[in-house]
């Protein structure tokens, strides 16, 4: 991923209102992030834990989401989830249900599509053996790491596009 500055990434939001873009914490100075190691910036607003941001570049331009995990009900020690981006197997507890409202005027109407990620937003780093989950299971793939970066890549766009709608990811 290419380095984003501050000014690319509060621009970049599609699915929340200005007054929101300005008040998105942000994940910390970006000038500390290493960037060559992540396929999207995913982070939990520290003020709000409940809030989340996606941001990956989508052809060429910046593309960030404003997401809202569900509230968790159960953990379970022994219960396995998969996330939807990375296919990583985390416990029970290591992966959320996140809403993004749809951009434009679905999404000023309630309307949100969600999906099932790491709970930290590191899929980068689980796909490159930097970070290991949780779970008791672990599970052997056949694909090399190309691949799984590749993967996650499609399913970070594939949501996205969800999000902004079809077709809108291509400009």
């Amino acid at each position: 991923m290419e380095p984003i500055t501050e000014a690319e990434l509060r621009a970049s939001f599609v699915n929340c209102t200005q007054g929101e873009r300005s008040r998105i914490a942000l994940p910390g100075r970006l000038d500390t992030i290493d960037f060559d190691r992540l396929d999207f910036l995913g982070w939990r607003d520290p003020k709000a834990p409940d809030r989340a941001c996606l941001v990956t570049r989508v052809g060429d331009r910046w593309v960030g989401l404003v997401l809202r995990a569900a509230t968790k009900t159960a953990k379970s020690l022994t219960k396995s989830t998969m996330c939807s981006l990375c296919v990583t197997l985390h416990a029970s507890s290591g992966v959320t249900l996140f809403a993004a409202p749809l951009a434009g005027s679905a999404g000023r109407h309630g309307n949100s599509v969600g999906t099932y990620v790491c709970a930290d937003l590191q899929c980068s780093l689980y796909v490159r053996g930097l970070r290991k989950s949780d779970a008791i299971a672990r599970m052997n793939e056949t694909i090399d790491q190309a691949d799984r970066i590749e993967r996650l890549r499609l399913h970070v766009e594939a949501f996205v596009e969800r999000v902004v709608g079809a077709g809108a990811t291509a400009r």
